[in-house]
């Protein structure tokens, strides 16, 4: 779920627009998948360097195919939740 702060930014056009053109720029697969040979599809279009409040209005960051991966559900919430879950540990 999207923070606060960046929830207008994901409902705006050019956001969705930026996405849609990402996804198929990577045939709607997984890249991380795809770096070891499985052809999974796609999930979620993931921002390389995170949203923050002082970013979200940075094209640069926010629009800038350079700072995206398109991941499976798989490989997103290993990104956002495998460090959490060593730390619990």
């Amino acid at each position: 779920m999207a923070k606060d702060y960046a929830k207008r930014f994901y409902k705006s056009k050019a956001w969705r627009e930026c996405r849609a053109g990402y996804i198929s720029s990577v045939n709607g697969l997984c890249e991380r998948c795809l770096e070891r040979g499985r052809y999974t599809p796609g999930y979620i279009v993931h921002h390389i360097i995170y949203l923050t409040p002082d970013n979200i209005n940075d094209p640069d960051i926010t629009l800038n195919h350079n700072n995206l991966e398109y991941l499976c559900h798989e490989c997103h919430n290993r990104e956002h939740f495998q460090s959490e879950q060593d730390t619990k540990r």
